[in-house]
């Protein structure tokens, strides 16, 4: 059964609890909680963190869409391509996509769940909040209040300084980015500093960490995109240095 399946039709799904099990508790037609499944000691199960992880992108991207004011095609193909939606399941998924966008609650208590959820795994985190960049900048631009929207994301989040710079300029294009902001380091860094940045960031955004997670293929993906545009940034900081 796919994630969609799962989500969509019990099981794993009402094992999250909070404001994003009552979103598909609402979607599904169940009550939130019937049929939870068990956990690890000490935190949710793989299977329950990775339905988390995907109902919170189309959770905060119908709430960005609601700030933005408009869903455009293009987004709503960006958001297909992120996740592979089939033709059978995107209905059950534009249900849950339009319910999420009609609730009249902020998107702050899907953030925050999500964010504690994933506190100890940052780099989930990011990808998150990558694959709502990806969304949001389909169009041709991000907006102002998408931005804005997605900047807050980030705070609760925790991805705030260099991060936030990072996160931010590795989605507007490699004509636009600055490699140092990516990289997290100054114009005036010394080659040392330079490479163990560089080398923390491949660490800490490595596919295989999202893989050990369990997190859907899709954002393993833009993980490949993301640790691509880390590689690239330091390909033109080094020559210019030598």
């Amino acid at each position: 059964m796919s994630v969609w399946g799962k989500i969509l039709g019990g099981a794993a799904g009402f094992a999250l609890g909070g404001p994003l099990g009552a979103m598909i508790g609402a979607v599904a037609g169940h009550a939130v909680d019937k049929m939870r499944a068990p956990q690890q000691e000490g935190g949710e199960n793989d299977a329950t963190k990775k339905i988390a992880f995907t109902i919170a992108v189309v959770v905060l991207g119908a709430k960005m869409a609601k700030a933005d004011g408009k869903v455009t095609p293009d987004e709503v193909s960006a958001f297909k391509e992120v996740f592979r939606v089939s033709p059978e399941e995107m209905k059950n998924v534009g249900r849950l996509f339009n319910k999420a966008r009609s609730d009249a609650s902020g998107f702050e208590p899907y953030a925050w769940q999500i964010g504690r959820m994933f506190k100890n795994n940052p780099a989930v985190l990011v990808e998150l909040l990558d694959g709502l960049f990806h969304i949001a900048r389909a169009d041709g631009e991000v907006t102002g209040d998408e931005l804005t929207f997605l900047e807050q994301v980030a705070k609760i989040f925790g991805i705030e300084g260099a991060e936030w710079d990072r996160t931010r300029a590795a989605n507007l294009g490699p004509d636009k980015s600055d490699p140092h902001v990516i990289l997290g380091v100054a114009r005036g860094a010394a080659d040392d500093e330079i490479k163990s940045a560089y080398r923390k960031l491949v660490r800490e955004n490595h596919p295989d960490r999202l893989v050990a997670q369990g997190m859907p293929q899709e954002f393993v993906d833009l993980a490949n995109e993301r640790l691509a545009t880390i590689n690239a940034a330091y390909e033109k900081v080094r020559p210019r240095r030598n």
